[in-house]
């Protein structure tokens, strides 16, 4: 099991930057996948950026070259820098980890992020 909790959001101007992080409960160096999630108002969780033990990472298109995920295991904590954001990027973010291939995702609370000028 892992507890997740996630932090770094606000309020930021359009072309700004922002850092995510999501501190994890336990080592992460052997879980097998973790990632970031975004929901925006009326629509539904949609997968931002992953990254697995071997450091395999995934993007959605909409932030391929502008977002990145990361992870320090020495501090149990993933990260996702963001940046030239778009109004269109604000959302709450949730934290995933995926210990094993087969098992069950954990989530952490969320964190919001908007957007605006």
């Amino acid at each position: 099991q892992v507890q997740l909790v996630e932090s770094g959001g606000g309020l930021v101007q359009p072309g700004g930057s922002l850092r995510l992080s999501c501190a994890a409960s336990r080592s992460i160096f052997s879980i097998y996948y973790m990632g970031w999630y975004r929901q925006a108002p009326g629509k539904q969780r949609e997968l931002v950026a992953t990254l697995t033990n071997s450091g395999s990472t995934n993007y959605a298109d909409s932030v391929k070259g502008r977002f990145t995920i990361s992870r320090d295991n020495a501090k149990n904590t993933v990260y996702l820098q963001m940046s030239s954001l778009k109004p269109e990027d604000t959302a709450v973010y949730y934290c995933s980890a995926r210990v094993t291939a087969t098992t069950g995702y954990y989530w952490g609370q969320g964190t919001q992020v908007t957007v605006s000028s």
